[in-house]
């Protein structure tokens, strides 16, 4: 139930903000820049991120339930380690690795991965159970 829960919750969200940011392409770019190159918003958005992979982390730590059950769990550590590096990295480090990300030359390979990641979640989560 926990699973189907956040399959949906995570699928949604993922594929309505990559769907946004496809719209809001030039604008996006630019908003994801400005984050990198403010500490304190980095340092917040760390903190928040953290907290959103530790509470998947700790109410779904399940690997062997099937695929989407562990996405779910992969997805929780993900944006714990994330959430920790954003609030560990200096300043520097943070941009370097933006830089490295080349987000906005690989703007859309990014956004077909979440595209397409994100209605796997969906499919999961919404999908009927069979009766045995």
């Amino acid at each position: 139930m926990l699973t189907r829960y956040l399959a949906r919750l995570l699928g949604l969200w993922i594929v309505l903000t990559e769907l946004g940011m496809v719209a809001t392409r030039g604008s996006t770019v630019a908003a994801v820049g400005a984050l990198f190159s403010d500490p304190a918003l980095m340092w917040v958005t760390g903190v928040f991120t953290m907290l959103i992979g530790l509470a998947i982390v700790v109410a779904h730590n399940r690997w062997t339930e099937g695929p989407v059950a562990a996405l779910v769990t992969l997805y929780g550590w993900a944006a714990l380690i994330k959430g920790l590096l954003f609030v560990w990295l200096s300043q520097e480090q943070q941009m370097q690795f933006y830089r490295a990300l080349q987000f906005d030359r690989l703007f859309y390979a990014y956004l077909a991965i979440g595209i397409v990641l994100g209605a796997y979640l969906l499919y999961g989560g919404f999908r009927r159970e069979t009766q045995a």
